[in-house]
């Protein structure tokens, strides 16, 4: 499925968040932002926007690793890298989050964006970005949720589970019902407290939550203790 979308996946995130998701990644890379020369690992990359993010942020001599399981979205990714010199020290990997790669206790920071949700195993996830993160290091989830308050709770209900779908069927034209999975992947995931308490039960300490424009987005924050 998110092979199919790949062509179209950057254009019509900025579409239908109404461009909105830029400012989800600015945000995320300043409320958790690099504090020294480690490595940086950004899981379920997709085409590499928070991974660049993070790149810009943290300056030269980073390296910001984006792992995907979706070779079509890290070609992607790829292509964009070369278009800007600034990315040089961005590097993408084709990997399943819930099977990294990577030695224990070798990033400062370990992000994922919409893509927590996407994991078959959500603990197994949790657990191997607890893993590869560094004693003292933080994990940033940035994530879909619900709003609570009326009337945008309806309003946003509305507009995800009818409206989205078919803008998104009519530009991507995939085969899978990939727009149709998103509202109802969003729907049965935990957000607020109940994600900040799973992160908990699989090693980390000290999660907080902040909710972005009305409770559509939310960033998740924990430490692997120290």
């Amino acid at each position: 499925m998110f092979g199919q979308i790949a062509s179209n996946y950057d254009r019509m995130n900025h579409l239908l968040s109404m461009n909105v998701d830029r400012y989800w990644r600015w945000r995320t890379v300043r409320k958790v932002a690099p504090q020294n020369d480690s490595p940086i690992l950004d899981i379920c990359s997709g085409t590499g926007d928070l991974a660049f993010a993070y790149c810009r942020k943290a300056g030269d001599g980073v390296q910001v690793v984006g792992a995907d399981f979706t070779r079509e979205m890290l070609q992607i990714g790829e292509q964009k890298k070369q278009r800007k010199p600034l990315y040089k020290n961005v590097r993408f990997v084709e990997a399943d989050a819930q099977y990294l790669p990577f030695e224990d206790n070798t990033f400062q920071i370990v992000s994922v964006a919409f893509g927590l949700r996407n994991i078959a195993d959500t603990d197994r996830g949790l657990q191997e970005m607890t893993r590869v993160c560094k004693p003292g290091g933080r994990i940033a989830v940035l994530e879909f949720s619900k709003p609570g308050w009326q009337p945008f709770k309806a309003f946003y209900g509305f507009y995800m589970n009818r409206i989205l779908p078919r803008i998104g069927q009519f530009f991507a034209r995939n085969e899978e019902d990939a727009y149709t999975y998103l509202p109802e992947s969003v729907s049965e995931f935990p957000d607020g407290q109940q994600l900040v308490d799973r992160m908990h039960a699989n090693g980390l300490v000290n999660g907080k939550y902040y909710s972005l424009t009305g409770g559509i987005a939310t960033l998740y924050v924990a430490e692997k203790q120290a």
